[in-house]
């Protein structure tokens, strides 16, 4: 029994009629098309449709042996995409992580490098605080992350992708705003914000430098990501120290400046498992310094 026997059969059952099938579904002749179905018809030992002229329609063994052809011609048609996958190379897979916010302009950049040189490759993105980015890296669930360097991660690799200096950031219409630079001194007694744990990168860096400047900004509350610094910012008149490249995201009600003299600044690397030999990973490692070159 041929694949094209049950094709044909299942080609007059849907359509009621020989000439239908035979012109609009097979496009072969009508006299054609009948004398496959009745080699069919032969071969099952079985008459399987009834021809009037209203059309044909299913005996009781037709019907039976319907849905049965049905399923062969599914099964057949999973057969073969099953073996045209199998022939196939497999498909390059590479799991990159973000610190959030950092992908907009990192993004577009990591993935022409990568589809230059692979070009069929799945890469699966996640965006996170950098201790999870690490975690996830030590679990070997990421090949590599942008993000801050963890000290206590030693079975992980870091390569400086670029250095971003920490600006103040406040209400638009607050008094610091007619500065053109802002000193440390300049914040004291003001509604101060200090980034949350879960950005200790950031956090240990702003308050070195108020511990350098002698100055206790006596925080009121912590942020724990940029939305979240928005609103309290908003809200309540405060300021904050944030890494430059936050500006993008801000709104008009809220503005920034740079810091008066030598800005504190944080490194964003890009991270990995010491362990990974990935030729992808080596790729996009042996690229840092065009991913350096993109805007900041």
């Amino acid at each position: 029994m041929e694949l094209r026997h049950l094709r044909y059969f299942v080609a007059v059952a849907d359509a009621g009629s020989l000439t239908v099938a035979a012109e609009q579904k097979l496009h072969t002749s009508q006299p054609s098309l009948s004398r496959q179905i009745r080699d069919l018809e032969q071969e099952v030992g079985a008459q399987l449709l009834n021809r009037g002229v209203q059309g044909i329609e299913l005996t009781a063994a037709g019907k039976a042996f319907l849905d049965h052809a049905r399923m062969a011609l599914l099964q057949a048609e999973a057969a073969k995409e099953a073996a045209q996958r199998a022939a196939q190379p497999p498909k390059p897979v590479f799991s990159l992580g973000f610190l959030s916010g950092a992908e907009i302009d990192l993004l577009p950049e990591v993935t022409r490098l990568l589809r230059e040189e692979f070009p069929g490759i799945d890469i699966r993105l996640s965006s996170d605080y950098s201790p999870l980015l690490a975690k996830a890296l030590m679990r070997r669930k990421l090949d590599a992350a942008f993000m801050r360097a963890d000290d206590n991660m030693e079975d992980l690799a870091y390569r400086r992708v670029r250095t971003d200096p920490l600006v103040f950031v406040f209400p638009s219409n607050h008094r610091l705003a007619a500065q053109s630079a802002v000193a440390p001194e300049d914040v004291a007694g003001e509604t101060f914000y200090l980034p949350s744990k879960s950005a200790p990168a950031v956090r240990r860096v702003v308050l070195d430098y108020f511990n350098r400047a002698g100055i206790d900004p006596r925080p009121e509350h912590e942020v724990h990501n940029v939305v979240h610094a928005i609103s309290m910012i908003t809200s309540t008149h405060g300021v904050m120290l944030l890494p430059a490249y936050t500006a993008r995201y801000l709104p008009d009600s809220i503005t920034t400046r740079p810091v008066q003299g030598e800005a504190p600044t944080l490194d964003l690397v890009i991270a990995c498992h010491k362990a990974n030999k990935s030729a992808i990973l080596k790729l996009l490692l042996s690229r840092v310094g065009r991913l350096a070159a993109a805007p900041a």
